[in-house]
């Protein structure tokens, strides 16, 4: 299924903030696929969404950085599983030599395909699994408006 990063938004919980990407996919306009990441992996998608210089290269701009300077880039991001609540997801590269897959944490290849405009899929399976409605999530902030975003 194709989608797209929708949001990036930020939750209270009784631990504290908690960052909630907002996946959205073509011809669902009524549900989402929220996946529950760090507020620091929030903050940096929604740099990469901005395409916001900062001077220095967060962790996913230098891995961004190294991996084209070795002749290689981002080609998808697929999030192919979920397995104990836990989401996976799939980073296609091409690199010199070969087409590889990267198993990879959904909030690091999103962090990426945000920096790149690399499509990105989401496993039937998997959004159906954790769909939910859009308006469960409207309300939530965005990271960009609680967090020091500069």
């Amino acid at each position: 299924m194709n989608a797209s990063i929708d949001a990036v938004r930020v939750a209270g919980t009784p631990d504290g903030p908690v960052g909630v990407l907002v996946l959205e996919v073509e011809d669902e306009p009524e549900d989402i696929l929220p996946i529950f990441i760090g507020v620091e992996e929030a903050t940096s998608i929604a740099h990469g969404l901005d395409a916001e210089d900062i001077g220095r290269p967060l962790t996913h701009d230098l891995l961004l950085d190294v991996m084209e300077e070795l002749g290689g880039r981002v080609e998808k991001v697929v999030v192919s599983r979920i397995e104990d609540n836990t989401y996976y997801a799939d980073l296609h590269l091409q690199t010199p030599r070969d087409m590889v897959t990267v198993d990879a944490r959904p909030s690091d290849s999103l962090a990426l395909a945000a920096r790149t405009n690399v499509p990105i899929q989401i496993a039937e399976s998997v959004f159906d699994h954790g769909r939910r409605s859009r308006e469960e999530f409207d309300e939530l902030t965005d990271i960009r408006d609680v967090t020091e975003y500069a």
